[in-house]
Parts: structure tokens; sequence; C-alpha cells
């Protein structure tokens, strides 16, 4: 558990969610769904399979984990993460697949704070690096991100960036 100032003043606790903590799940729960509606997460309601499947799948899957941001009682942040290898490395990395900071604690340093507590945790777990992917148009949270030391990723910058693409099954 790693208590930090809030940029407004409040202290955050952050720490690895518990997959098995009925308050855990449910503020997991609640943030998945608060970013589901927003037009970056999709615009749409967490659905009814994600609602009832999401937190057992989670616990299941093999190198899973999850960092909670609490403003006093309430849960204001959430980064779900998954443990990857960096095969030109040699070495595990942490992909983050989701990162939310609740609409009322936007601008706190609530993304930050959640970050840096990653980073510390992917050290100890013997990590190389930490992946993301983010939409072009979200400059909010590409600023954050910048802040705490990402940049797009490039191997030759004549090669230009890597972009995320994907394909449904």
């Amino acid at each position: 558990m790693v208590l930090s100032d809030c940029e407004a003043g409040t202290a955050l606790k952050i720490d690895l969610a518990n997959y098995d903590d009925s308050q855990h799940t449910s503020d997991i729960l609640a943030l998945m769904d608060e970013y589901a509606r927003d037009p970056f997460g999709g615009g749409e309601p967490l659905s009814d399979h994600c609602r009832s499947s999401l937190l057992p799948a989670l616990r299941d899957f093999p190198g899973a984990f999850s960092v909670l941001a609490y403003r006093g009682e309430r849960a204001v942040g959430l980064i779900n993460c998954f443990t990857g290898f960096s095969t030109f490395l040699c070495k595990p990395l942490v992909n983050i697949h989701d990162v939310i900071v609740s609409e009322t604690a936007r601008s706190l340093g609530v993304c930050t704070a959640m970050l840096d507590f990653l980073a510390k945790e992917a050290k100890k777990r013997g990590c190389c690096k930490l992946t993301l992917e983010v939409l072009q148009k979200n400059y909010t949270a590409q600023a954050a991100y910048l802040k705490t030391g990402f940049k797009p990723y490039t191997l030759d910058e004549e090669q230009g960036q890597a972009e995320f693409w994907q394909r449904y099954l």
C-alpha cells in the first residue's frame, strides 16, 4: 500500500487489488462501467456478461493484476494489467490494458500516482518496461503518460511509430 498526496490535498491510498475482496470487486466493476460509458471507453455501459464474468476471469487469468486508488473510502482510479514478455530484452513486461480515473478525481494526480506505483511493482516483478495503448485523440491521457515517462514506441525513427491493430475472432 502506498499513500500519496493528491494535488487536491487529500491522501491517495494505492494498492494491488484483491480479486477475492468484495469491496475491491465492486469498485473495479463501478470504475470499469464509468470508463465504458465514456466516449474514450466506447460510450456504452459495461455488458451484463462483463459484470458477471470479469472478476472471476481476471482472478483466473495468469499474469493479470489490477491497481486501485482510493481518496478516503472512495475508489477513484483503476489500472488493469497483464504480464507479457519482451523478446528483444528477454524479460517480462507489464501491459497496461485499462487506465481509469473517475471523472470526479481527474486532474488531481491520481493517474501519475497509480503509474508510479505500477512502475515500482513492475520492477519488483523483474519487468523491463510498461506498455499501453492510447487513442490518437485522447490528448489528456497522452499528456499524463508523457508526464510519467511514456513515449510513442519506435525502434527506428525512419520506420515510424508502432501502431496498435486488432482482429476480432
